[in-house]
């Protein structure tokens, strides 16, 4: 990899003959064993719809204080909605961005099985009533970015040696999560983090940065790189729950996010697929030759327990994330993880 690019996956060659099929397949493979990110092209998104549903991001991020906080995720018992800068943590850090959190529209569940706590991160969005076309264009967008990382999931599985359909089951109604955040400019004097070095908790991550944007880095042997965007392209990334399903083999990777320069902004566009809540991948048989490199599966990088079952461990992510909405409705949640840790 060089200081400044990532490899390039074209998922358009999955419908090529088999030769080209099967050099994609091994290129996958060997690109996420060994450094977990890369630019896919190829995936069918047009570039134009970023470009729209980021211009109607900034006329959103645009609108007066108070409009943006009648949306604001302390109202949202399922963590959706608007968080203003500051308002959420990655290693108890503050992050230096302002956010929409949008994910399936669902019904809140009314009573919550104690077995399966993670039901309080069913429910419905949080909308602005001054930008009206924000709901379509979000909900348009993680419908299409759902269609590519589903086409990912079956590569991975075909890439590994399993049938096609391995992780079917788990993603037959996933519960994907789309943030819109914009990442205004500083000098640095309040934090040096736009979003602080973690690893994605889900599947995979579908990040669409605004062009020319900066910041993006990731931890390659023990060192941060600078990446990039390649214009019209996603940066992907793999989950933890991929590395658990592979026992290691898959790399989830350490990544963060630096403040851009005062009096610049960036929006992004990351979409993270994730099976549903109440789901756990399968574990992937693994050929001898690829288990022998599989570096088996440690903590989170909080220290805490890594759980197969994805409800678990997105309900963890958002109680340490968002404390103040944590406080407010779900202070019992927040002591028993904590209890737990």
């Amino acid at each position: 990899m060089s200081d400044s690019v990532l490899p390039v996956i074209d998922l358009s060659e999955l419908d090529g003959d088999a030769e080209t099929r099967a050099a994609l397949l091994g290129r996958l493979r060997e690109v996420t064993h060994e450094i977990g990110f890369f630019h896919l092209a190829g995936h069918g998104i047009d570039p134009a719809f970023a470009e729209e549903l980021i211009a109607v991001a900034r006329e959103f991020f645009a609108l007066p204080e108070a409009d943006k906080l009648e949306i604001e995720n302390v109202n949202s018992p399922q963590f959706r909605g608007y968080t203003r800068v500051g308002g959420e943590r990655t290693q108890g850090y503050i992050d230096w961005r302002e956010q929409l959190d949008i994910g399936p529209e669902r019904h809140a569940v009314a009573e919550i099985h104690p077995d399966r706590p993670w039901e309080v991160l069913h429910g419905p969005n949080l909308w602005p009533a001054r930008i009206p076309r924000l709901r379509e264009l979000a909900l348009r967008w993680i419908d299409e970015a759902e269609q590519v990382g589903q086409r990912l999931i079956s590569a991975w599985a075909e890439s590994l040696g399993a049938p096609a359909d391995h992780f079917a089951e788990a993603f037959a109604a996933p519960d994907p999560l789309l943030k819109i955040a914009r990442y205004p400019g500083h000098d640095g004097s309040v934090t040096d983090q736009g979003v602080g070095s973690h690893k994605d908790v889900g599947a995979l991550t579908l990040l669409y940065p605004e062009p020319g944007s900066t910041g993006f880095q990731v931890e390659r042997d023990g060192e941060w790189v600078e990446i990039d965007p390649l214009p019209g392209h996603f940066i992907v990334n793999i989950g933890e729950l991929l590395e658990v399903a592979t026992g290691g083999y898959l790399k989830a990777t350490v990544h963060r996010v630096l403040p851009p320069a005062a009096d610049t902004d960036r929006v992004s566009l990351p979409f993270f697929l994730n099976p549903g809540l109440d789901q756990a991948l399968p574990a992937v048989d693994l050929p001898a030759e690829l288990a022998a490199e599989a570096r088996g599966v440690g903590p989170d990088e909080h220290g805490g327990t890594l759980h197969a079952l994805y409800g678990l461990n997105a309900l963890k992510s958002r109680l340490r994330a968002h404390p103040n909405v944590a406080e407010r409705f779900h202070a019992e949640l927040l002591r028993n993880f904590a209890a737990a840790r």
